[in-house]
């Protein structure tokens, strides 16, 4: 069986999987397929950006503010995720520059309290979002922004997953398994696709400074930890949604 029919043939199982793992989306129960659900992450993020663009231009019709609108986005972005991303960029700050050893640092990640380091993450990640999507508010476009910036975000979450070790031995990273080559270029290919369709040739600045932020993030995660963890995952998307929305607005 090739790789592609293979997908096809898990394509309800694998969507299902998908949305239950990255959203907060009502969804029938089901059984997980886990890693090999991971080409279809791109597809979720496009989904909830989608769901972000018609809050935005719903507020825009009310008469409301750019700059509140952004916050409504952000704050239902966060609300259909359930946070899940933005708890990774707290704990992946607190943990890898909080200890002093690996054991220590994977500690830190662990705990539930945030420290400094991952307030001060939380704060100036989402700032960074916060303006460059106000910008793209202000000047037009955001459905296009949007759709193409969730699902070229979750683009390095797969590589990595892919690429990287799991540091932990345990956790959501490591429950979920490891995808396949395959799984990652077509999560790849689907995100490049998605991005170039909506944004045309602003998708390749997009998709270099998403994949930047998850290479950066790696040679750090794999320094300090020994590799990844579903929180420097979750950490990996907030990083790329913040770098594409930049290089959006900064093509205004």
């Amino acid at each position: 069986m090739t790789p592609f029919r293979d997908i096809a043939l898990r394509l309800p199982a694998d969507l299902l999987s998908a949305f239950a793992l990255l959203s907060r989306l009502p969804l029938p129960n089901h059984q997980g397929t886990g890693a090999a659900s991971a080409w279809a992450w791109p597809l979720v993020g496009a989904v909830l950006g989608a769901l972000g663009a018609a809050l935005a231009s719903a507020a825009l019709w009310l008469g409301l503010t750019p700059g509140v609108t952004a916050v409504l986005v952000l704050a239902l972005g966060a609300i259909l995720t359930g946070g899940l991303h933005e708890d990774g960029l707290s704990d992946t700050a607190d943990g890898l520059y909080g200890g002093w050893t690996r054991e220590r640092r994977l500690e830190i990640m662990k705990d539930s309290r945030v420290g400094s380091y991952g307030v001060l993450a939380l704060v100036l990640v989402t700032l960074a979002r916060w303006s460059a999507l106000t910008a793209l508010l202000v000047f037009g476009g955001h459905w296009a922004a949007l759709v193409a910036t969730g699902a070229l975000s979750r683009v390095p979450m797969v590589l990595m997953m892919a690429l990287l070790p799991n540091a932990r031995g345990e956790g959501l990273s490591h429950a979920t398994g490891r995808p396949g080559q395959m799984t990652a270029l077509v999560a790849l290919g689907l995100a490049v696709g998605i991005a170039a369709l909506l944004t045309g040739w602003a998708a390749l600045p997009m998709l270099a400074a998403a994949l930047g932020m998850g290479v950066l993030l790696s040679v750090v995660a794999l320094r300090r930890i020994g590799g990844q963890t579903g929180d420097v995952l979750g950490a990996s998307q907030q990083l790329a949604e913040a770098a594409c929305l930049a290089v959006l607005s900064a093509r205004l």
